[in-house]
Formats: C-alpha cells, structure tokens, sequence
C-alpha cells in the first residue's frame, strides 16, 4: 500500500489543478479589432460588475442559465445571443435593465458606462446566426392575384 500513496498523492493533486482551473476563462478580445483602451477597460468593468448576471464570451461571463429549467429570477440576457446596440446598452445601464426589475440601476456611471456600453455593443451577439426572412418572390406555378370587377 505504501507504494500506492505516491500515485494517489499525484491524482489527487492533478484533480485539484483541473478543477482550480474550472471556469477561469477571463477576456478575450479579438486582435484583428483593434481595440482601443476604452474597448478592453470596459470589458474588464463588465467582468468585475455583470459577470455575475450576464454570459459574454468575449469577457469570460457565464452568469445567464443554458437551460430554461436552471433559469434564475437574477438571469440576465446571455450577450452571446443577443445583438445590442450602444444607445440600448446604455439604457439598461441607467434604467436597470429593461424592465427595470432585477438589474440595478447605474450599475456603472459616467465614463464607466461609456466604456461598457462600447464594448457591450462590439462583441455582444456574434453567436446570432440570422435566419432568412420570408421570400417576397411570387413562385411561377401560383397564380397572380385576380382583380374583381
């Protein structure tokens, strides 16, 4: 047995580093953008202030439930799925959202929310995939609408 307890020392300490390293994913911007300093301030304003709320890839949140039955009254809108612009990031910030019942209102002020309102509207909704909209053509075999006389 004593030869054993070398090997489970080492598992238990490999089991231990994967797990600290669990959900550590941090910010993530993209170099091809170009991001200012007001753009990567504002990510890391949005990591330390919505986090908690809020899934954004970009900064490394996962604060919004995957599953409609893990869905919490706090969830916020998961950013990944949802394109906002700055005007509208804006008026949550100030307003407490959009219905203004869970999110606290002027969760960050001034120039803070400037910054997290840009970076907000830069990487919020890259993982919308756009449906079609519906075809405006008329197909050839229907026939065309008949004026009555």
């Amino acid at each position: 047995m004593t030869r054993r307890a070398p090997l489970l020392v080492a598992l238990l300490a490999v089991a231990a580093a994967a797990l600290a390293a669990c959900g550590k994913e941090g910010i993530t911007l993209s170099a091809k953008r170009g991001d200012t300093a007001q753009i990567k301030h504002g990510a890391q304003l949005f990591a330390a202030r919505c986090a908690g709320c809020h899934t954004l890839g970009a900064a490394g949140t996962h604060g919004s439930a995957t599953k409609v039955n893990d869905r919490e009254r706090t969830d916020g809108p998961n950013l990944d799925q949802r394109k906002e612009d700055l005007n509208s990031v804006l008026f949550a910030i100030r307003n407490g959202g959009f219905s203004g019942a869970i999110m606290p209102q002027n969760i960050v002020v001034g120039a803070d929310a400037q910054k997290v309102a840009a970076f907000v509207s830069k990487y919020a909704g890259k993982s919308v995939v756009s449906s079609p909209g519906p075809s405006t053509t008329t197909s050839p075999s229907s026939p065309a609408p008949s004026a009555s006389p």
